[in-house]
Formats: structure tokens, sequence, C-alpha cells
């Protein structure tokens, strides 16, 4: 099979595409003929080693995945032919750039109906860490104010719709360019992130999610009792404890695969609740253009390989 590995860190061109072994599924995995996989955040830091976690190269990249199961394990729960869609391993390696992905049945889903394999990878791991951090974490519910930063990107523009879909009245903020994408996806009030001070126009909010390091900015425009969400501060625990002290909660999210969320994000996904956006798809050779569109920080949704 054709797969994307690295073996060293640096730039995009470290991603070197090769011929290498198909893996064979154990007992409760599925082996997944992958269709496409999405690009996060995530795989370019540790592609650069900025965030090592997976260790030293040699490795493989890539989490989200969608596609066919072609093997099942004993007790899997799934059959070959079944269209499926899922975040594997994570945080351990998955080597989700590649034709053929050995997976943990309980780590998949069904592939929601209504899209393709391409809008299908773009969901996993971005609108599970805003699943987990609004949902779960926060507990978001009808006619809660929900502020949601970089509501344009991967993660935003799904938190966007998941808080929307809860019955929340949700304050989205982007760039003025990005305001009529926001609108669509149903975003009841639009501050521009880069013209304005955010904290000064905005107060006595519900929750907040903060995917831009705003973590104790964002505290002043909470109610007492509000709840801030935070992913790249999620280990802070002096920021932790100010939020505590100041009569809020904190709720800091390490995004982990789950099929059952998966499987209630789909449901959103069939009933248009929900829409995945990407805004390019390229084969999987050209990975590393995928991770210097990623890199560069203007995506507008998701960046998505085709394999």
């Amino acid at each position: 099979m054709r797969t994307v590995v690295q073996q060293s860190f640096g730039g995009p061109e470290v991603l070197e595409l090769v011929e290498a072994e198909r893996p064979q599924p154990g007992d409760g995995e599925v082996l997944v003929r992958v269709h496409a996989s999405a690009i996060n955040p995530v795989d370019t830091a540790v592609r650069s080693g900025a965030f090592p976690l997976l260790g030293e190269p040699p490795f493989a990249l890539g989490w989200d995945i969608s596609g066919v199961v072609e093997e099942v394990g004993a007790g899997a729960g799934f059959a070959v032919g079944d269209e499926v869609y899922g975040m594997p391993s994570f945080p351990a390696q998955a080597a989700g750039y590649s034709e053929y992905v050995v997976a943990r049945a309980d780590q998949l889903a069904a592939k929601p109906a209504a899209v393709d394999h391409v809008h299908a990878a773009a969901v996993p791991l971005a609108a599970l860490t805003a699943w987990q951090g609004l949902v779960e974490g926060a507990g978001i519910k009808a006619g809660d104010r929900v502020v949601v930063h970089r509501a344009a990107g991967g993660v935003g523009h799904f938190a966007v719709q998941i808080a929307k879909a809860r019955g929340a009245h949700v304050i989205a903020l982007a760039s003025e360019a990005r305001h009529a994408f926001l609108r669509e996806l149903g975003a009841d009030e639009l501050v521009d992130s880069r013209a304005v001070d955010f904290a000064t126009v905005l107060s006595d909010v519900d929750v907040i999610l903060d995917s831009n390091a705003e973590g104790e900015r964002s505290l002043s425009v909470l109610r007492l009792g509000g709840v801030l969400v935070t992913i790249l501060e999620h280990r802070d625990q002096e920021l932790a404890a100010k939020v505590e002290a100041a009569g809020r909660r904190f709720v800091g999210i390490s995004v982990e695969p789950d099929g059952a969320a998966l499987a209630e994000i789909a449901a959103l996904i069939e009933q248009g609740k929900i829409r995945p956006h990407v805004s390019e798809v390229l084969p999987l050779a050209e990975v590393g253009k995928a991770h210097q569109l990623v890199e560069a920080g203007h995506a507008q949704g998701k960046i998505v390989l085709s394999v």
C-alpha cells in the first residue's frame, strides 16, 4: 500500500510517499480502505517537532479517515463493505495518510450517508473536539450564550453548528471576511476579531470555546458560574486556578477517539444540522502542499487528502 512517512522533523518536505506492507486487524479491530484523510493543525505541529506527540521520527501522521471496511477482526461489530469514519488511535500513531488503516471498531462510526468520504473525513478530530468541549464538558443547553473563538476554522465551524443544534445563542469571533460563511452556519452574532477587542464588547456569556490561547482574557466576559473551555491551554493549572477562583468553571479539552459521539454527530449531519466545510481537496501525493495550506492559517473549514 501507499503511505506517508517522515524520517526527521522539519518542514512539509520531510513527508514522503512510500510503499509499505498492508496492516492486519486484530481482535476488535477492522482494516479500513481509506478514501479520504483530513489534515489538522496538530499534524503540522507533530511533523515539525513543535509538538513531539509521537516521539522521535520515523513515524506516520494522520488521524482523520473515512473509508470502507476491508477486513474484520473477531468481535469488531462491523461487516466488510461498511462505510465508516473516525479518528483512530489518537494520540498514538494511526498512520491516517495511507491507503489502508487498522482501527479499533469502537473508535469508528458509520459514515453519514448525507456526505461523501471527503466531507466525512473532515469531521472527526475537529468535531469531536467541539463536541467534547461544548456538550460533554460545558453541558451547553438551549438559551446559553456561547462564544466561539476562531469560528471559521476546523474546530470553530463545527462548534458553531453544534452549539446551534443544542439551541444556544452563538457569538462567532472571526475576521470580517468570514462573517457571511458563519451566518450561513447559523451564528447569531459576529465580532470582527481583527478589528475589535472582543473583551471590550462582550459580557455575561455562559460558555466560551477558546482555541486561540485567549483563556485569561476570555475570563472577563464570562458570567459568574460560566464555563471556559480551552484547547491550547488545557493543561494550564495556573489558568485553571484563576478561573475557579473567579467563580467560573474550567474545562480543558484534549480530544479522544469516541465512536459513540461520532454516531451522534453523524445523526446531526444526516438531519442537516451540521455541514462539514472543505476548502480544498488534494491527492495523497500532495500532502506537503496540504500541510503548507494548514500552516498558513487561512483555511476556512478543512483541507482534505483524497486517497
